[in-house]
């Protein structure tokens, strides 16, 4: 089968490697779509993922597509089943290590419901902890917003890690794909004033035609201003750009036991934190991996978005490619100018 591969960093390209066969709690899936991610496989890309060096590597983690073989203990998994999330984690070419491999032709899912039904979720019976999000998802939503649930469910769940609730005021940092699904969730959940920063003009008002309160360029004298006003009266600050300026910058801005909440893997070793710049009380959320379960549990309130109308991938997707142009892809996608590229296969 063919797989995108990192050879060394900066360098990608398709090759052959053996296709994988489910073991008994797996099912194998033959991938229909895949998108690219702007943090993970960027630094996966770029060699700057931290604790990954050894190349080359099989990339890609957001895919969906079809079951066309089950294990004898898989249970909750069927042949024509559309499942998110599939990987190929254990190579089975000792050339490739694994960046999640998600971008195979064919890749496995595991059945985590069924290992833990039977005891045996644990990593010396070969299970994942991945596993607990590769779900099968309803033939109800388009795969294109299927596909979309990989990066829609961590932030979703995020909410619950950064203690998000209805009526708090926020202020975001970086309007990629996690920044702008904060914000569109961040309406349809009633928080309250949505403010945004990014240097792109067409980012920003996606950001407004989301919902957000209002959206500005790094540079624009407005946001200086707001930030002025708002100092010490922010719930929480979102960092979905991981920089350390961003994190010192927000500590004055958030209010007495408010929170600065940074998404992503950080790729510097150390953070100097300027802590006489904030309240005497506050938090700092590192949200460098997701909780499983709160990821698990989005699922169903975003394919009840999808299906009310009130979510759709057609706002975040700029561009799609088949996978073969993965090079291109990732090229544009360093320009900082697209939000969501989607692979056909």
């Amino acid at each position: 089968m063919f797989a995108v591969a990192v050879t060394e960093p900066n360098t990608l390209q398709i090759v052959n490697v053996p296709v994988p066969t489910p073991g008994p709690y797996q099912a194998r899936v033959k991938t229909e779509a895949a998108c690219l991610c702007n943090m993970t496989d960027r630094k996966l890309v770029q060699g700057t993922f931290p604790g990954v060096d050894q190349y080359p590597l099989l990339l890609g983690h957001e895919t969906v597509g079809i079951v066309d073989a089950v294990g004898e203990k898989a249970r909750h998994f069927k042949v024509g089943d559309r499942v998110v999330g599939g990987l190929v984690l254990n190579t089975t070419d000792p050339t490739y290590s694994s960046g999640w491999g998600g971008f195979c032709e064919y890749t496995l899912a595991g059945d985590h419901r069924a290992m833990v039904e039977d005891g045996v979720a644990t990593p010396e019976h070969g299970w994942f902890e991945v596993y607990e999000i590769m779900r099968v998802v309803p033939k109800t939503i388009s795969v294109e917003d299927a596909v979309m649930l990989c990066t829609w469910r961590e932030v979703y769940g995020a909410f619950g890690d950064f203690n998000l609730k209805a009526g708090d005021n926020i202020l975001i940092y970086g309007l990629g794909p996690v920044g702008l699904s904060f914000a569109k969730f961040g309406r349809l959940l009633g928080l309250g004033e949505i403010y945004c920063v990014d240097r792109w003009p067409q980012k920003r008002q996606k950001a407004i035609d989301m919902g957000a309160t209002a959206a500005f360029a790094p540079d624009d004298p407005a946001l200086k201003a707001l930030l002025d006003q708002h100092k010490g009266r922010f719930d929480a600050v979102i960092d979905a750009v991981g920089k350390e300026s961003i994190i010192n910058d927000s500590l004055p801005l958030i209010k007495m036991g408010g929170s600065i909440c940074v998404y992503g893997v950080i790729d510097t070793p150390v953070i100097h934190l300027q802590k006489e710049r904030g309240s005497y009380n506050f938090n700092l959320l590192i949200h460098q991996w997701p909780t499983r379960s709160r990821e698990h549990d989005a699922q169903e309130p975003l394919v009840e978005w999808i299906v009310d109308g009130k979510l759709s991938y057609k706002e975040f997707m700029s561009a799609e490619f088949p996978i073969q142009s993965i090079s291109e892809a990732y090229a544009l996608s360093t320009t900082s100018q697209t939000t969501k590229i989607l692979f056909r296969y």
